[in-house]
């Protein structure tokens, strides 16, 4: 086991030295904790004409021992109403989910999880689910639903993705009950 954590936290400084040389428009990113190179912190800049335009979002970046043979898990910590972030910020999409064929049959292995994937490649996914959520199989049910509604929609752009200061809980109805984020490494732990 020690030889594969030595591996992970080489390449994952390596990650974050080419990220420090080459930075990316639309993200920074960087440790928590400078002695713990396994927790980054992630700011995106919200993507031009979407609901989070100009918007800056916090999230962290857990990465298992093993990396990168298994996916981290992203949290959002700023607030995010999105179909594909459960309330509880954790981002659910494709290539978080672990490697190999889905168990319900929705994504292919190809969608998922593979060890090419880099801090880069997984912060650009999610500025991409951002623009383009997908609606068909989400992790927060009421945000997907209020997407598809032409006037709330409107309004969500106007507040940059935030609803009214009346009605900014979310829902949880999907929380936990997802068919592809409910288990494994997503759980928020």
């Amino acid at each position: 086991m020690a030889a594969t954590t030595s591996q992970a936290s080489l390449l994952l400084q390596k990650q974050l030295r080419d990220l420090a040389k080459h930075p990316v428009d639309g993200f920074s990113a960087g440790l928590v904790d400078d002695s713990n190179v396994f927790e980054w912190q992630v700011t995106i800049i919200g993507p031009p004409d979407t609901l989070y335009d100009g918007g800056y979002f916090n999230a962290i970046m857990s990465f298992p021992q093993n990396y990168p043979n298994s996916p981290p898990s992203v949290r959002f910590t700023s607030e995010m109403w999105h179909p594909n972030v459960y309330p509880d910020g954790r981002v659910c999409i494709s290539i978080l989910h672990p490697p190999g064929e889905d168990p319900n049959g929705y994504e292919l292995a190809s969608e998922r999880w593979t060890p090419v994937h880099t801090v880069e490649s997984i912060v650009l996914s999610i500025i991409s689910m951002l623009s383009s959520p997908n609606d068909e199989s989400p992790a927060n049910i009421e945000a997907a639903a209020l997407s598809r509604v032409p006037a709330t929609g409107a309004r969500l752009r106007k507040n940059g993705g935030r609803r009214g200061r009346t009605s900014r809980k979310r829902s949880s109805d999907a929380c936990g009950n997802h068919r592809k984020c409910s288990e494994g490494n997503l759980s928020g732990s």
